[in-house]
């Protein structure tokens, strides 16, 4: 079983944030700049929540308000659902599963140490799998 910490090590321990008091506009720039569909929000050292595509389209397209205007905290998920390093990719997986989130911060000693989201543990179960299945292949073959 591959921990949380394994899959950091492959993937790197790069955390994106934003600042709870940032505008919608910036943390959609920094998302798009990097790709990505979803940012830490920092309240100084603490996570204070996620922002996500989906919490932009409820939070701002919906309600017709402006991203220019509207701070990050205001529409942030902020029931923020985190696991250790030391938990499984299949325990978060059914976390993940099961709390309906996509990412979850890694923290230790209650400090913020990365982020996974599902696609890297999609990634990360598919990798063991045919790992697992060139070794069967090769122990079938002789």
């Amino acid at each position: 079983m591959t921990s949380v910490n394994q899959l950091l090590q492959n993937k790197g321990f790069d955390i994106l944030s934003v600042d709870a008091n940032e505008t919608v506009i910036r943390a959609l720039q920094i998302m798009a700049d990097h790709g990505i569909g979803s940012l830490l929000v920092m309240d100084g050292e603490r996570v204070a929540g996620l922002f996500s595509e989906r919490d932009y389209a409820r939070g701002i397209i919906m309600k017709g308000r402006t991203p220019k205007e509207t701070k990050v905290k205001e529409i942030m998920t902020s029931q923020v659902v985190v696991v250790t390093p030391e938990q499984s990719i299949e325990e978060c997986m059914a976390i993940m599963t099961e709390k309906r989130v996509r990412h979850l911060p890694v923290m230790k000693d209650d400090k913020l140490v990365g982020i996974i989201s599902i696609g890297d543990l999609v990634k990360a179960i598919i990798e063991e799998q045919q790992f697992m299945i060139e070794q069967l292949v090769s122990y079938i073959n002789g």
